[in-house]
């Protein structure tokens, strides 16, 4: 499957397997990471990359199939992370981490009762 449709998304897109092993990087996480290898990093542990606390984490979900969603600030600048697990079949295969920058006030829309 050809993926390079994701190097023009506006967000950072990296792919681990069970090990922690980063598998898929699009061009936007490499550029984010160019300090640490970018590229280069496909094929090495993300548990090099991260402190302790963050590595527990990183197991736990790994080991239950959880989910992790938070909002960041950094330089003034605000992202929204999700990391969740990826399957096949049914049975998780690794993480996937999607980092996208928000603006400051984000419209929030209820759509109960609504069709589409």
């Amino acid at each position: 499957m050809d993926l390079k449709w994701l190097d023009g998304i506006e967000g950072n897109i990296t792919v681990c397997d069970l090990k922690g092993i980063i598998v898929y990087m699009n061009a936007r996480s490499a550029e984010s990471f160019k300090d640490r290898g970018g590229m280069s990093l496909i094929g090495k542990s993300l548990f090099d990359c991260h402190q302790e606390t963050s590595n527990i984490q990183i197991q736990e979900m790994l080991r239950t199939g959880a989910s992790n969603v938070y909002t960041v600030e950094k330089k003034g600048k605000r992202k929204f992370v999700w990391q969740a697990p990826w399957l096949e079949n049914g049975v998780c295969k690794g993480l996937v981490e999607i980092t996208m920058p928000i603006p400051s006030e984000i419209r929030h829309i209820v759509r109960d009762n609504q069709t589409t």
